[in-house]
């Protein structure tokens, strides 16, 4: 019997949990402080970490479930994606996704942001765009748009939550461009 290796599959799915989960035990260890200081949130533009929140509110979580709720969905679909596109595009594409999202978050928003969700949404869509062939578009994309972007923009309208259905609307429709643009070249080389 042939003993079995643990291959590390996708660099930028483990990497990002790793360094989120961390970011959540920090969260932990020094009541919220490390949350406030990389969520996404207006500041003084001469701030460096103004600049730096445009990202880093990806990372950090308010809590375990919202941390477990986002990445149970980047660590099942991660890996194919990483795959497909290759693990440079796919930070390419979260970082390009984090940043539209955060920007759009602080010229209408007054709230704080934290979370992966935006990248949740990202990376669904980013799935159904797989099958994508020049000419053709898959119903199946059409499908996860319509639902899952179509949720949003009700939940939008008809919520006052804590929920920033902004950031999952832009994280598809960032998935929607990516995953076109993407669809007819080869994957880039690592």
């Amino acid at each position: 019997m042939k003993s079995l290796k643990i291959e590390l599959n996708a660099p930028v799915t483990i990497t990002f949990t790793i360094l989120s989960f961390l970011l959540v035990l920090a969260g932990y260890a020094t009541r919220g402080d490390s949350i406030g200081l990389l969520a996404c949130q207006r500041t003084d533009l001469k701030d460096p970490m103004q600049y730096v929140r445009l990202f880093s509110y990806i990372f950090v979580h308010a809590d375990m479930t919202h941390f477990v709720n986002n990445f149970t969905t980047i660590i099942l679909t991660g890996p194919m994606l990483e795959e497909k596109y290759g693990s440079k595009r796919l930070v390419l594409m979260i970082f390009v996704t984090a940043v539209v999202s955060g920007l759009a978050h602080l010229l209408l928003s007054g709230a704080a942001l934290v979370g992966a969700s935006g990248i949740v949404f990202l990376f669904i869509i980013l799935c159904s765009c797989t099958s994508v062939k020049s000419g053709k578009l898959p119903v199946t994309l059409v499908l996860v748009v319509v639902i899952y972007i179509g949720q949003e923009i009700l939940n939008g309208v008809a919520n006052s939550d804590n929920i920033s259905q902004l950031t999952h609307i832009i994280g598809g429709l960032c998935g929607i461009f990516f995953g076109l643009l993407y669809a007819r070249e080869p994957k880039a080389s690592e």
